[in-house]
C-alpha cells in the first residue's frame, strides 16, 4: 500500500481503486477506510483514493496525540492532494470524515472541485441532533425482530441512563443481516486515542466554518439514508442549506451505509453528480 509523509512526518497510507481523475475518500470513525469497500462500484467510473487517517488502518501513529484533532488533520488531506499532483481534487467523505472534509473546504476552498458528503457528521457546523429525532427514526423500525432490545438501549442513551451504542447498531443499517454485521466489524475503531482525540476541545469552529462554506464556489452533494440514525435526513438537509450550491438527496430504505443498502442507486446518484 502506498504511503506519503504528513507535514509532521507521520507516514500515512492510502489505497487506490479504478482509473481516471481521483476522488479523495475520507472515512469516518477511527478504524481506517477498508469498511468503505468500493462504495457501490464507483471505481468503474473514477479513481478512488481511500485515505487511512493517522493512527488508523495502515497509517502510522503520530508522536503527538494532539495531532488527532480534526482541525489538525486538515493538513494531512492537503498533503495527500499535493502528493497526488492535483491542483484541485474532488472529495467524498462519510460520517465523521465529513467533519474533516468541511474543515478542509473552509481552509482550502480553492483546492476542492466537487464535494460529496455521505451520511455526514455535522458537528463541524454546529448542527445538534436531538434525542427525539433519533427516536422518531427508530420507531419506523418497530416491526424488525431486533427492535425491542435495540430500542430499549436507545431510550437509555437518550435519557442518560446508558451508553451501549453497540446495542443500537441495527438502527444504522437498512438491513441488519450478516453483511451488515461484517461491515460493522470492519468499521469498528481500532485506535481509542484517535477516536477520542478527533473531537477534542478546539477541533471544531462552527461559526467560522459556516461563514467559509457560504463562500464556497464549488458544488456539493449531501446524501443520507432515509433511516440513518447517525445522520438523520433533517440534519443533513440543514447542513446542505449552508452551501450556495448544494443538492440534498435522501436514499429510500437506506441507513448509514447507503452504498451497501442499494449499490446501484447510490452509484447512480453519486456518479451523475461527479461527472
Amino acid at each position: 500500500m502506498p504511503t506519503f509523509p504528513a507535514p509532521d512526518g507521520t507516514r500515512l497510507a492510502y489505497r487506490c481503486e479504478g482509473t481516471g481523475e481521483p476522488v479523495l475518500c475520507l472515512p469516518g470513525g477511527a478504524g481506517g477506510a477498508d469498511y468503505l469497500d468500493d462504495l457501490g462500484g464507483l471505481p468503474t467510473h473514477r479513481r478512488l483514493v481511500f485515505l487511512d487517517p493517522r493512527g488508523t488502518g495502515r497509517s502510522a501513529r503520530p508522536e503527538r496525540a494532539e495531532s488527532y484533532r480534526c482541525d489538525r488533520q486538515v493538513e494531512d488531506v492537503e498533503a495527500l492532494r499535493a502528493h497526488l499532483g492535483r491542483a484541485r481534487v474532488d472529495i467524498l467523505a462519510h460520517s465523521g470524515g465529513a467533519n474533516l472534509a468541511l474543515r478542509y473546504v473552509a481552509r482550502h476552498p480553492r483546492r476542492v472541485g466537487k464535494l460529496v458528503l455521505v451520511g455526514p457528521g455535522v458537528r463541524a457546523v454546529g448542527i445538534a441532533i436531538g434525542g427525539e429525532t433519533r427516536r422518531a427514526l427508530a420507531l419506523r423500525r418497530s416491526g424488525e425482530p431486533w427492535f425491542p432490545d435495540a430500542f430499549a438501549a436507545l431510550e437509555a442513551i437518550i435519557e442518560g441512563r446508558g451508553d451501549d451504542w453497540g446495542a443500537v447498531e441495527p438502527f444504522f443499517h437498512g438491513r441488519w443481516d450478516a453483511p451488515a454485521r461484517r461491515r460493522r466489524a470492519a468499521a469498528r475503531p481500532d485506535n481509542a486515542e484517535a477516536a477520542a482525540g478527533f473531537a477534542a476541545d478546539g477541533a471544531f469552529d462552527p461559526p467560522a466554518t459556516r461563514t467559509a462554506l457560504a463562500g464556497f464556489r464549488g458544488s456539493a452533494l449531501l446524501l443520507t439514508g432515509e433511516l440513518d440514525m447517525n445522520s438523520p435526513p433533517s440534519s443533513v438537509a440543514a447542513c446542505a442549506e449552508l452551501f450556495p450550491r448544494a443538492t440534498f438527496l435522501e436514499q429510500p430504505g437506506a441507513g448509514h451505509y447507503p452504498w451497501a443498502d442499494d449499490p446501484a442507486l447510490f452509484a447512480a446518484a453519486t456518479v451523475s453528480f461527479l461527472v
